[in-house]
C-alpha cells in the first residue's frame, strides 16, 4: 500500500527511546512530523525520569494505557491510575515522572522542535 505506514509500537519505538513520529524520523518516512511528536513509553515499576525536563517550548498530552503512572509538577503530582486517564501540560511546565507499577502511556508532544533532546544517562 502506498502512503501507508504499518507498524507494532513496542517494536518501532525501540529505535528512539520510545518515539514513534516527529522531526527526528527520516524525511520522506511517514512518521516524520515537524508538527508533532508521539511516544509509546513501556516503563517497570519504580522507574523514574533521569531529570526534570525544565524550560520546555511544547504542549503534551500524556494517556494512561495501562498500569499507575505518577507526573510530578512544581505545584503538585497527577496520578493516573485508570486506563484513558490523561493529563495536558503548557509550554514552559516543568515535570518529571514515576512509574508506580509496570505502565504503558501514550505521551503526544507539540510542535516537534528539532535539537530538543534530554540527554541520556
Amino acid at each position: 500500500m502506498r502512503n501507508v505506514y504499518v507498524g507494532r509500537a513496542a517494536a518501532d519505538a525501540a529505535a528512539d527511546r520510545g518515539w514513534l513520529l516527529g522531526h527526528f524520523k527520516p524525511v520522506g518516512d511517514l512518521r516524520h512530523s515537524g508538527d508533532v511528536e508521539i511516544k509509546w513509553g513501556v516503563h517497570p515499576r519504580g522507574e523514574r525520569r533521569a531529570r526534570w525536563t525544565e524550560g520546555d517550548r511544547r504542549t503534551a498530552l500524556l494517556v494512561l494505557i495501562s498500569g499507575r503512572f505518577r507526573l510530578e509538577f512544581p505545584d503538585g503530582d497527577v496520578v493516573l491510575s485508570e486506563q484513558g486517564d490523561y493529563v495536558v501540560w503548557g509550554p514552559g511546565v516543568d515535570h518529571s515522572w514515576e512509574a508506580e507499577e509496570d505502565a504503558v502511556v501514550m505521551t503526544v508532544r507539540w510542535p516537534s522542535v528539532p535539537g530538543h533532546r534530554i540527554p541520556e544517562e
